[in-house]
């Protein structure tokens, strides 16, 4: 039996022994098509053709094909793989509602991460979890790998100001870059935040916290196709929250951005004064067909990760605005980011970082605190699953 079979097989069975190993309990799967065995099979699939009572999909932002537009609503439908209903978790709630789970006796929750706070399938499991405590209905969270690595000496902060920047880009306090699987996260928010609940994390066989090289990446949404884009991401995501575009609309989202008013040859002269260990910038031009300044040319770099373990993604992230504002002080500007969670698109920079006024903490020279390693392992050391 090959690795990926095995695996999935002590999973389900510690499924059916959580759940009584009984056919007529009636399950709820919180899943989207990234949602897969080693083999490529879809779980909601799989799980059926192993003999669970599969009646009922939720699914996350980007919908249940992991398709759907950045922060676009989603539809509540029909699985045509299944036949099963999909109550959507990105449209009229975020969060399952009572009615939704009426007749439901044990949510599932198995959905691939990126290891990013401001990615939402985290925060759509806080829902979920928050909604089953609610309930009494028991969770199981089907563990997956962090594609990033569990690392916690390269978590990176800011941490999460609760009070002024939660949303649903970053609900509680956590760094950017967390280091953990969402099982992790699930169990210290279950000690922390969610009282009541019936927690069970089946965690993923023989995965070591900084492996990510044996991984097998499945795209989680439109713009994270790549391992090596999900790295980037906790750095080049925060590029949302100014005027430039970041990648999208090309085939390299998160590896570019641009502007129709950069030079990319002075930029990357700039740059290169505050250049991080780990990585490489070049000068790039292209046009997005989506997004922000669709269908112009837009100026910018691409950078490319050259040591993982030496890499800051956020650190990066943080240096890339500055340079921008020192360069073009005029020109750059924070941007309105509409989605369903945040209809006015107000804020998004302060969401994304997690701190307030972090254009203006940015702009004037401001330190904000990234270094948090130290910190964050001593806080999750007793919620950990892997080595």
């Amino acid at each position: 039996m090959n690795p990926a079979a095995h695996s999935k097989n002590l999973r389900y069975n510690q499924l059916r022994q959580f759940a009584g190993d009984k056919k007529d309990i009636r399950m709820a799967l919180v899943c989207n098509n990234a949602s897969v065995t080693g083999a490529g099979i879809t779980t909601r699939t799989d799980l059926i053709a192993n003999g669970f009572n599969l009646v009922k999909l939720f699914s996350p932002e980007h919908g249940l094909n992991a398709t759907g537009e950045d922060g676009a609503w989603q539809d509540d439908a029909i699985d045509q793989l299944t036949g099963l209903p999909v109550t959507s978790l990105y449209g009229n709630r975020l969060a399952p509602a009572a009615t939704d789970l009426r007749n439901i006796d044990l949510v599932v929750f198995d959905i691939p991460d990126v290891g990013c706070r401001f990615y939402t399938y985290l925060w759509t499991m806080t829902y979920v979890m928050e909604s089953c405590a609610a309930l009494d209905i028991p969770l199981v969270i089907l563990d997956r790998p962090n594609p990033i690595g569990g690392n916690l000496q390269l978590a990176e902060g800011p941490m999460l100001d609760e009070t002024t920047c939660a949303s649903f880009i970053g609900r509680w306090q956590i760094p950017v870059r967390h280091s953990c699987t969402l099982g992790e996260l699930a169990r210290y928010f279950a000690a922390t935040k969610i009282n009541g609940l019936e927690l069970e994390v089946i965690h993923w066989q023989n995965w070591k916290r900084n492996n990510t090289s044996e991984l097998i990446f499945t795209p989680t949404s439109p713009a994270i196709q790549k391992q090596s884009t999900a790295l980037l991401y906790p750095g080049m995501g925060l590029l949302e929250g100014i005027n430039v575009n970041e990648g999208r609309g090309t085939d390299t989202p998160f590896e570019i951005f641009g502007a129709p008013w950069i030079n990319s040859t002075f930029l990357q002269q700039a740059f290169m004064e505050t250049l991080q260990p780990g990585m490489s910038s070049t000068p790039v031009t292209f046009k997005p067909l989506t997004g922000l300044y669709a269908g112009e040319t837009c100026y910018g770099l691409k950078i490319t990760v050259t040591s993982e373990n030496d890499f800051r993604p956020v650190q990066m992230g943080i240096d890339l605005i500055k340079t921008l504002l020192h360069c073009y002080p005029v020109a750059t500007k924070e941007r309105l980011y509409h989605t369903v969670a945040n209809p006015s698109g107000k804020g998004h920079l302060d969401k994304l970082l997690g701190i307030p006024d972090a254009f203006t903490t940015i702009k004037n020279g401001g330190l904000i605190q990234t270094i948090v390693a130290d910190e964050w392992r001593q806080t999750m050391k007793k919620y950990l699953l892997y080595e």
